[in-house]
């Protein structure tokens, strides 16, 4: 095939995988991947508690997550606070093929158990 100079094209080039450019995902929607997770870890909240929601710090294929909830107590805070990394870890990585190097728990609120005997 000739173009209108009269030059000859010849096949398309083939560009490596690696060279065609890159896919950037903004730091908010790995925040809501993160608060999603967190949410999912959690199970249900106490019922007047505002969800979860996290903050995200991303370089690369890394990322640094801080997750801000609210919990109900008495109950093994530290116990449910290691689940939610551990499952924001496993959620960002597999979702948005991240490497999730630091999640940061910070508990905003602890929600007393209502008792039988009070009114």
């Amino acid at each position: 095939m000739t173009s209108a100079s009269g030059e000859t094209r010849g096949a398309p080039t083939v560009v490596p995988p690696g060279e065609r450019g890159a896919l950037r995902i903004a730091d908010r929607v790995v925040a809501k991947v993160a608060a999603q997770a967190a949410r999912e870890a959690l199970g249900p909240l106490p019922k007047d508690a505002v969800p979860p929601h996290a903050t995200v710090v991303t370089r690369q294929d890394t990322a640094r997550v801080r997750v801000h909830l609210e919990l109900d107590y008495p109950s093994d805070i530290g116990a449910r606070c290691a689940a939610v990394r551990r499952h924001v870890v496993e959620r960002v990585g597999a979702l948005v093929d991240m490497d999730v190097r630091e999640v940061a728990v910070h508990v905003e609120r602890l929600h007393p158990a209502q008792t039988q005997g009070r009114a």
